[in-house]
């Protein structure tokens, strides 16, 4: 498969930004070294997730608590506390690609086996600059988000939620030699693995290898000015990376085609890296309508039948 273009649809951007919140006003132009919260105190509640396939959905319900240990919340970083949370969402349950890929700026990419989301992004810019170029990556480490260990850290509504890999869950779930464990299900339908996978992805007999992500920092200097935040590309913001088609990789998307455990005559499946996007950043297909709101419930809640997937 060609890798996807980015500059492509910008998935739910006008009505986050209208809903939201003044931003944050923010001046650095430096990435710095993580600083995470200790992840040792059990999550406030037990673990309740149910994935199951209801027609031509798969559909996945929980209270957004993981079972693994989580970080002190609220925080100097977070002042937000995890609460259960009330979550369905619906993905395909044989998806599809798209004609072109759907770029995701803000919102969930999908939820992973434990129930917990998945959300990249972070709503902070550079000089509070909403909807700017210059967008803060979320594992920069230039603004403090008070994320844990696992990588996560608490909405103001409360739910819990992975920036990057998934720490706690990775270790339940992976062995770390075999391919990488499935770990979730993106927003389209497409299942999404970790860090491994089969050395040739149409071959489950070619050995396991890591994974790589083609994105890479940009080299020079970022642009300067009243709008821009000058200084060198160095991972302090989203728009500091750019994807290399180098055979090998993983697409823009941070996925590619092949075998699986679970698909042994092939799909497309995302992955969890070690690198920058660490969670993918679009969907090769079309994603479900449920994970439209970034802040409150998703639009379809528990008893209530889903409108049928659009062929």
């Amino acid at each position: 498969m060609t890798a996807p273009r980015l500059g492509l649809l910008s998935l739910f951007a006008c009505t986050l930004v209208a809903a939201a919140p003044p931003a944050r006003i923010h001046t650095t132009t430096e990435a710095r070294p993580l600083r995470m919260v200790s992840a040792d105190r059990p999550a406030p509640g037990d673990s309740d997730v149910r994935i199951r396939v209801v027609g031509a959905w798969r559909v996945i319900e929980s209270n957004g608590v993981p079972e693994h240990n989580v970080g002190r919340f609220p925080n100097r970083g977070n002042p937000h506390a995890i609460e259960p949370q009330d979550l369905r969402f619906r993905v395909p349950a044989e998806p599809q690609a798209a004609a072109r890929p759907t770029t995701l700026e803000l919102g969930l990419f999908g939820v992973a086996v434990n129930g917990v989301p998945f959300d990249p992004g972070a709503a902070e810019w550079y000089r509070g600059r909403r909807g700017s170029t210059w967008r803060y990556e979320a594992l920069g480490g230039a603004v403090p988000l008070g994320i844990d260990e696992n990588h996560a850290h608490v909405q103001p509504t409360g739910r819990y939620h992975y920036h990057g890999l998934p720490s706690g869950l990775l270790g339940e779930v992976d062995d770390g030699t075999a391919h990488g464990p499935l770990v979730g299900w993106a927003a389209d339908g497409f299942p999404i693995y970790a860090l491994r996978g089969y050395a040739d992805p149409n071959d489950p007999d070619s050995g396991i290898a890591s994974v790589k992500s083609g994105w890479q920092l940009k080299s020079g200097k970022r642009p300067g000015g009243p709008d821009a935040p000058g200084g060198t590309y160095d991972g302090a913001f989203v728009n500091d990376y750019e994807h290399n088609d180098t055979d090998g990789v993983l697409d823009t998307c941070n996925g590619r085609f092949g075998a699986t455990p679970e698909f042994p005559d092939g799909t497309y499946a995302y992955f969890l890296t070690a690198e920058y996007p660490v969670i993918p950043r679009c969907f090769v297909g079309t994603p479900s309508p449920d994970f439209a709101q970034r802040h409150g419930p998703p639009p379809h809640r528990r008893g209530k039948a889903p409108p049928p997937p659009r062929r």
